[in-house]
C-alpha cells in the first residue's frame, strides 16, 4: 500500500510540472492565453459537434493546436508574436530630422566617423593673412611733445611673414561639440620703419624707427560646433563645417625701439639771439623702453574638419584674433644737439649732447590678425 501511495505522488508531481512552468515562464513576451472549460474528455475527430447538455456547440481539442485537454482542464495555447515590421530604403542622414517607424537613425559609417570623443591634442599652424593696428603716442597733447619722436599719427604693424603657431589640449563632448584650451604665440610683428612725428607746429613730418618687436602669447578657452545639421554634407560626408570661439588673456610685448628725427627745429633766429643762447634742435633721439602688457584676447573662428584616421583629425581653418594693446613702459631717454648763438648773427651746435629722460610718457596700439591655417588633432 505504501508503494501504491508513492507512485501516485510521483505521477502527479510529473504531470504538474510542465503545467506550472508553462504558465510562469511563456516562450517569449507575447505570450497570449486563450481558456476554455470543458465538462469531460473529448476524444471526437476534429470538428464541431453539440454537448448534449446544453446543446451548446464546441470544438474538439483536435481542433485547437497545442494544448492538453483532461476533464475540467483549462485549455491553453500559445499565440505566435507578430512578425517584425521591415523597413526598407535609405535612412535618413546624420543630422536629418527625418525619421523611419518613429525613431532617428544614423549610418553605421557615418556614426563611427563622426562620433567625435574623449581627449586630443591638437597642433596647429597659421599664415598671418592679415594684420591690423598700430601704435599712437598717448602724449600726444602734453607740451613740447614734439621734442619726444614718436607715432603721434597712428603708425601700423610692420610685418613681413607672421606664422602663428599653436598647441591645444581639448576634450570632444559629444559628435557636435568640443572645447579646448589652447596657447597660441604670434611673433614676427614690428614698429614700421618710418612713422610719423609731430613738427611742434601742427603738422607732421617722417622719422625713423628701428627695433620695437612684437609678440603675443595668448591663453583662451575655446568652444566649437558642428554646423554640417544645418549646412548639409560637403564633399560627400568628408568634411564638416564647424564655428568656433574663445576668449582668454593674452600677454603682449614690444621690445625696445629707438626713433631718430633729423629735422631741425629753429627756436629763435640767431640774428636776435646772444651768445651761447639756444637757437634751434636738430638730430633728436628717442629712446623707448619697450613694455610688457596683459590683455583681454579673444578669436573667432570657421573652418572644416576630416578623419584622417588612426585617430587623427584636420582642420582647415579661417581664424580672427584680437589680441589687445601693445603698450610701451612710457619710458624715453632723449638725446639732441643744441645749437647756440655766437652773439654775432650765427649760430653753431654745442659741444655737447642734451639728455632728457621722460616717464609715463606711453606709446600704445591694439593687435588682431586674420589667420588662415591647418590644425592636427590626435585624438585619444
Amino acid at each position: 500500500m505504501k508503494s501504491i501511495r508513492i507512485s501516485a505522488a510521483l505521477a502527479c508531481v510529473l504531470l504538474g510540472a510542465p503545467m506550472g512552468a508553462d504558465a510562469a515562464y511563456p516562450a517569449y513576451p507575447a505570450y497570449q492565453a486563450r481558456t476554455q472549460q470543458y465538462t469531460g474528455y473529448n476524444a471526437m475527430p476534429a470538428g464541431a459537434y453539440t454537448m448534449p447538455q446544453t446543446g451548446a456547440v464546441m470544438q474538439n481539442r483536435a481542433a485547437i493546436p497545442n494544448q492538453i485537454m483532461y476533464p475540467t482542464q483549462t485549455a491553453t495555447t500559445n499565440v505566435a508574436a507578430a512578425p517584425a515590421t521591415r523597413i526598407t530604403g535609405a535612412l535618413p542622414r546624420v543630422g536629418s530630422t527625418a525619421t523611419t517607424a518613429g525613431r532617428s537613425y544614423y549610418q553605421p559609417a557615418d556614426y563611427d566617423r563622426l562620433a567625435d570623443s574623449g581627449l586630443y591634442i591638437g597642433l596647429s599652424v597659421a599664415y598671418g593673412a592679415s594684420v591690423s593696428g598700430g601704435m599712437t603716442a598717448d602724449y600726444q597733447g602734453e607740451a613740447n611733445a614734439f621734442f619726444v619722436p614718436g607715432a603721434f599719427q597712428e603708425a601700423e604693424w610692420s610685418h613681413d611673414t607672421v606664422i602663428p603657431l599653436q598647441v591645444s589640449v581639448g576634450a570632444a563632448l559629444n559628435s557636435d561639440w568640443r572645447v579646448d584650451f589652447s596657447y597660441t604665440r604670434y611673433s614676427n610683428i614690428g614698429y614700421l620703419e618710418t612713422v610719423t612725428t609731430s613738427d611742434g607746429a601742427g603738422g607732421f613730418i617722417d622719422a625713423s624707427a628701428t627695433g620695437g618687436a612684437v609678440t603675443a602669447n595668448a591663453t583662451m578657452l575655446n568652444i566649437y560646433y558642428n554646423i554640417d545639421s544645418y549646412t548639409g554634407y560637403l564633399a560627400g560626408g568628408a568634411l564638416r563645417p564647424y564655428v568656433g570661439a574663445g576668449v582668454g588673456i593674452s600677454l603682449n610685448t614690444i621690445g625696445d625701439y629707438v626713433i631718430y628725427d633729423g629735422t631741425f627745429y629753429s627756436e629763435k633766429e640767431p640774428d636776435y639771439a646772444g651768445a651761447g643762447e639756444l637757437t634751434g634742435i636738430s638730430d633728436v633721439y628717442a629712446y623707448h623702453n619697450g613694455g610688457t602688457t596683459e590683455n583681454l584676447a579673444f578669436m573667432l573662428e570657421a573652418g572644416v574638419s576630416t578623419e584622417l584616421g588612426g585617430g587623427l583629425a584636420l582642420d582647415l581653418y579661417a581664424r580672427y584674433a584680437n589680441v589687445g594693446k601693445v603698450k610701451s613702459s612710457g619710458s624715453i631717454i632723449v638725446s639732441q644737439t643744441e645749437w647756440i648763438g655766437d652773439g654775432a648773427g650765427g649760430e653753431s651746435p654745442a659741444p655737447y649732447d642734451s639728455v632728457f629722460h621722460y616717464t609715463n610718457w606711453y606709446e600704445s596700439g591694439r593687435l588682431s590678425t586674420i589667420d588662415i591655417g591647418a590644425r592636427l588633432r590626435l585624438q585619444f
